[in-house]
């Protein structure tokens, strides 16, 4: 009998969580079935999560460190950086251009009153930071103590050491060969784990997709299904036909090509919210299902999961002019460019964790004047719309990739 595929597991584990979120949000949730079903699936869920999270930070920093030295050794590392810098600000310009451009055609927002959320922002403080405070703090994380950074899981210092330490062994040269050496088996050994993990990942996503259809407020969706199918339209155009047209035209790889081998990481974005907990499955497809080279994907993909921010870009953007709406401001060209502009440092900035835009939302909100109050509006709804926010994030960094290695081949030749 042949064996079903772990791609044909997980979308089935997908489609029976879904279905089941459906089943227990229709019996209540003061059920006892309901409660019962929940919290198994918060152990599974959680379970999951937790096992991607243990491989993160060292799969993160070894595919730095090896793929830093070996595209040193192979003279391509200015061009991998160039390009990649490139593509990931040219994606989030357009991506935050197409928010703005949804927003203003469709002014989610403008038949509603702030009045209506009085409750909801009463009971929410948040913290006041300016620009300039945002981007010292910004700085700040970049350059920490590595062994702190390992321990807390601060991927961004991670990335930023590891790159370091990458170009270090390169210009050691010969003397640090047994070092890298240790880092290439290291790095085997996690890619192993995340094959075992893998295993579990039909299992975890059917629990964490059942967790999050049953525990959503349909009313509170009702009320601001304007501004949610704006967020959701525009991510999608982006994420459906932006970047797959980019890819297409770079590469020649199709959408469908493309489909095939990412859906693994793309259906695990959408169950964690979370695109550096789905970064070791993001390496997996890219590598083996794409046939990304490991040097370019353990540099461009990491770097991703912490700079490239698509759909959280996008997201803050139109959450900014819907929140204008609702107070009855009408923000000029020069405030909406304060937007684009604030909203792509804010992003970069975003950790890949879930819900991370809320919490870069108000430095966005301040640049233009808004109350800050006010993202206590979106946060009901918030988990849905980053489910596909993080999965167009991660499409971004696997697109990224294939688009890099094409450029860098291209550039060799």
């Amino acid at each position: 009998m042949r064996q079903v595929s772990l791609n044909a597991q997980i979308l089935l584990g997908a489609v029976v969580g879904i279905a089941l979120g459906f089943g227990f949000s229709g019996l209540g949730q003061t059920s006892e079935i309901t409660q019962t079903g929940l919290y198994v699936a918060k152990l599974i869920g959680t379970l999951f999560i937790d096992l991607l999270r243990m491989v993160l930070i060292p799969l993160v920093f070894t595919s730095i460190v090896v793929g830093v030295a070996n595209l040193r050794a192979h003279r391509q590392m200015n061009r991998v950086w160039q390009v990649t810098l490139c593509y990931f600000f040219a994606t989030m310009a357009i991506a935050v251009v197409l928010g703005l451009a949804a927003a203003n055609l469709f002014q989610p927002g403008s038949g509603l009153q702030i009045a209506m959320f009085q409750d909801a922002i009463q009971g929410f403080q948040a913290t006041q930071m300016s620009l300039g405070d945002f981007f010292a703090q910004f700085l700040r994380s970049l350059f920490q103590n590595p062994i702190a950074a390992l321990a807390q899981g601060n991927v961004l210092a991670v990335v930023i050491f590891a790159l370091l330490l990458g170009i270090a062994l390169v210009i050691g040269g010969e003397r640090y060969r047994n070092i890298l050496a240790l880092m290439q088996e290291f790095l085997e050994l996690i890619l192993m784990l995340v094959g075992w993990i893998m295993r579990l990942a039909p299992l975890g996503i059917m629990a964490l997709l059942l967790q999050l259809v049953a525990t959503q407020d349909a009313q509170l969706l009702s009320t601001m299904i304007a501004f949610v199918a704006v967020v959701l339209g525009a991510t999608l155009v982006h994420g459906l036909i932006v970047l797959p047209l980019i890819l297409y035209l770079t590469t020649g790889v199709t959408p469908y090509q493309f489909w095939l081998g990412a859906r693994e990481a793309l259906i695990t974005a959408v169950a964690t919210s979370s695109s550096a907990a789905t970064l070791p499955v993001t390496l997996r497809c890219v590598e083996q299902h794409l046939h990304v080279k490991r040097d370019v994907a353990g540099f461009v993909i990491p770097v991703g999961a912490t700079m490239n921010m698509d759909g959280t870009a996008l997201y803050e953007a139109v959450a900014a002019l819907f929140i204008a709406n609702l107070v009855g401001i009408e923000l000029t060209f020069a405030q909406q460019l304060i937007v684009f502009l604030t909203a792509m440092l804010a992003a970069i900035g975003a950790p890949g964790i879930p819900s991370a835009g809320m919490v870069t939302m108000v430095v966005v909100l301040q640049s233009v004047g808004l109350p800050v109050e006010a993202i206590a509006i979106l946060m009901p709804v918030d988990r849905l719309l980053d489910t596909f926010r993080t999965m167009v994030n991660v499409e971004g960094d696997m697109v990224g990739s294939l688009v890099v290695q094409k450029w860098v081949t291209k550039s060799d030749g």
